[in-house]
């Protein structure tokens, strides 16, 4: 079973994707702002971080850098979750070291297909 970090600090949010992801087999691992997801990648090292953008006490955009500035949390995907759809908004994610990006409100089959493809095996 993979383990998916979800950095997300609006509860509704959280408990609504989490919910979501345990029922689709997933081990679901819950920070509310981005230092407590910056520890937790450390600490546990899931398989796969979503990260919403705007968090209170470290922005997504400064914690996925921190992220993949640490040789042990380089290789972790991280799927950029936000309300802001603007191309702009996305190649800052892609820039801050995110794999991938995605809008909210989330669509959950078109987010399981990016994690799915992020998780899938090389080759």
């Amino acid at each position: 079973m993979a383990t998916i970090l979800l950095v997300e600090d609006n509860e509704l949010n959280r408990d609504m994707l989490s919910r979501r992801l345990t029922r689709n087999g997933f081990e679901v691992l819950l920070a509310v702002d981005g230092q407590q997801g910056v520890d937790l990648a450390t600490s546990r090292r899931p398989d796969l971080i979503l990260m919403d953008m705007s968090l209170p006490v470290l922005d997504g955009w400064e914690a996925t850098r921190r992220v993949k500035a640490d040789p042990q949390t380089a290789a972790i995907p991280v799927i950029a979750l936000t309300a802001h759809a603007m191309e702009q908004d996305r190649q800052a994610a892609l820039a801050a070291g995110c794999d991938d990006f995605d809008t909210k409100p989330v669509e959950l089959p078109r987010l399981m297909e990016k994690i799915r493809a992020l998780l899938a095996p090389a080759g």
